[in-house]
């Protein structure tokens, strides 16, 4: 197929699709819902850096497969998917873009037509490749999980962030030995590839295509069959070189030829319980698609419209019938070229004019509404200040009577006080006078018992005393007349009857 045939196909931009994409925080360890793509739920180790983002592609509101994308390189590190059944017939060939790769402040959550985003998304391009980046340039869109091997025709495999530039004979090899590695090799020996995990990447080279899009190196395949009873693993890598072979390796090995120490599946998928003879089986169907690729090789080298051309093509998106150039298809090519140039021109001129009316017109409304949202702004933070005083108010006013009465009865009590304290001071004397006066009588008859009292006593102790002094007195003759009549000898007897 031309350039120009694939030039049309990519302006078919007007078809409806349900493509969706979620873009994966950074705060995520893998890819969300998308995990299950991977063998034991695992992305693959050692590949994250600061221009990779995440993406878990969907489509009709399922999962279908999980890309890496590198933002500097504009080209997917690696798809993973699941082995799946064909579906028969073509594809219509879309182009699509992941807007929040550009703009993470984008409103739009799925995937879009790249003309849809042009007027809708800012900094369309700065970090992923367009379909634009692909016109007049010898390198074509080339899939890394290719549409021939999904299960719906119409997914999300066709947007950009799952496509590298690739020409158009090695993204024709390319396509046809996935399609013959996973009929012929990969799903047969892994119980028809329901416990088959896919992952297929590329590795930047130095050249790019209009300086913005990288080149891959080679692409890679690794496969990793987890099936009851003993899998197995197997890499592939095919370098861009026409000439190259695709050639199959450990995965190890092909570890080992990757930019960075990355682990694609955990545990080396389960490499101490790996079924060797499986994998010898796997290699010589491999052996076969080698064979038939050299084969084809040495065909087109021949007869470039061999009947292998027809079988290879099957696996492209649909093109017209082709026949030998003619020199008059030659001269009205030469001379539709100008034409088809000038068109391209004026159309992506209109474009360029439409953006930037359209972009001058969204700040001309942003900044209307700017203004009408900062005076609204205004009048609502003024009319809530107002009702916000009124209401302080309001709710002061029950407290300040309240205060009010409160010194008025204070007054009140004080004023009384002193009228108490002044008629207390003015009947202070009187009072004592009448009260001296009432408790006289009182006083006196009360102490007429005791001073009677006391005039007895003193009448009675006058009594005894005289009586103490009289028979005193008179002891005391007796006791100096017995000494005097004693010391002169004479003896004072008394005999019974009291005679001396």
């Amino acid at each position: 197929m031309g350039t120009a045939r694939w030039l049309a196909l990519g302006s078919l931009l007007a078809l409806a699709g349900l493509l969706e994409g979620r873009l994966v925080g950074e705060e995520e360890a893998g890819f969300g819902e998308c995990d299950k793509f991977f063998y034991a739920e695992t992305p693959p180790a050692g590949l994250a850096a600061d221009s990779h983002v995440k993406i878990c592609q969907r489509f009709q509101g399922s999962e279908r497969f999980a890309t890496l994308y590198n933002t500097r390189d504009r080209i997917p590190v690696f798809s993973a998917f699941r082995a799946a059944r064909p579906a028969s017939g073509s594809a219509e060939q879309r182009c699509l873009v992941e807007p929040q790769i550009d703009d993470p402040h984008s409103s739009f959550e799925e995937v879009m037509y790249e003309a849809e985003a042009i007027g809708s998304v800012n900094n369309l391009g700065s970090k992923q490749a367009l379909n634009t980046d692909y016109l007049n340039s010898d390198y074509l869109r080339g899939q890394l999980f290719p549409f021939t091997l999904s299960s719906d025709l119409q997914m999300a495999t066709f947007t950009l962030t799952n496509s590298a530039p690739m020409t158009q004979s090695f993204q024709e090899r390319w396509y046809l030995n996935l399609n013959s590695l996973m009929d012929r090799a990969l799903v047969p020996h892994c119980g028809g590839g329901e416990d088959l995990y896919i992952i297929t990447g590329a590795v930047p080279s130095d050249h790019k295509v209009k300086d913005k899009v990288t080149i891959p190196e080679f692409v890679w395949l690794a496969a990793c069959c987890a099936a009851p009873g003993g899998g197995w693993a197997m890499g592939f890598v095919k370098h861009m070189r026409d000439s190259d072979i695709i050639e199959d390796v450990m995965v190890k090995d092909l570890e080992k030829l990757l930019p960075f120490n990355a682990q694609l599946f955990q545990n080396n998928c389960g490499e101490t319980e790996q079924d060797t003879e499986k994998m010898k089986k796997i290699l010589e169907m491999v052996n076969q698609v080698q064979d038939e690729e050299r084969m084809v090789q040495s065909q087109e080298s021949s007869s470039p419209l061999s009947s292998t051309r027809s079988k290879r093509s099957a696996l492209l998106p649909p093109e017209t019938p082709e026949g030998n150039s003619s020199f008059l298809g030659k001269l009205i090519g030469f001379i539709a070229t100008p034409f088809i140039m000038f068109f391209q021109l004026i159309y992506y001129l209109v474009v360029e004019i439409l953006k930037n009316f359209v972009y001058f017109l969204w700040y001309v409304t942003k900044q209307v509404i700017n203004g009408i949202e900062s005076c609204l702004c205004s009048l609502g933070s003024a009319t809530i200040s107002y009702f916000l005083a009124i209401g302080e108010e309001l709710v002061s006013i029950p407290w300040k009577v309240l205060k009010v009465l409160v010194k008025v009865i204070r007054a009140i009590l004080r004023i009384l006080c002193c009228l108490l304290k002044a008629i207390c001071r003015v009947l202070s004397i009187p009072v004592r006078v009448l009260v001296d006066v009432a408790t006289f009588p009182v006083y006196t008859v009360g102490a007429l018992p005791v001073v009677c009292k006391d005039i007895a006593m003193g009448i009675g102790g006058t009594i005894s005393l005289l009586f103490e002094t009289a028979f005193g007195t008179m002891g005391g003759l007796f006791q100096v007349i017995f000494s005097v009549f004693k010391g002169i000898g004479y003896k004072v007897t008394f005999d019974n009857s009291g005679e001396v």
